[in-house]
């Protein structure tokens, strides 16, 4: 259900602003997202695991305040975000 390390890294090298950047609101939301990408698909088969669902809508919930942020601060970065992620509609 986690993302493994190999996964991590590639989408910390596509959603960095410069070398070393982890902790950019486009690399934790990039992450966040395949997070609940794995955990939905989880649910498909098991659809009684309460426990995890709570943890799914904890990510969920972050991810929405740090696009929130982004889009607080820099309404371009933000756009292109969601456009690279296929957020929103």
């Amino acid at each position: 259900m986690s993302v493994t390390a190999e996964n991590k890294q590639k989408i910390i090298e596509d959603n960095a602003q410069g070398k070393g950047d982890t902790g950019s609101p486009e690399v934790q939301v990039a992450i966040l997202t395949e997070r609940i990408k794995n955990l939905t698909e989880h649910f498909k088969s098991n659809h009684k695991d309460n426990h995890s669902r709570r943890g799914l809508l904890m990510m969920v919930n972050k991810r929405r305040n740090l696009l929130a942020y982004l889009k607080k601060k820099d309404v371009e970065r933000y756009n292109a975000l969601i456009q690279k992620l296929g957020l929103r509609k």
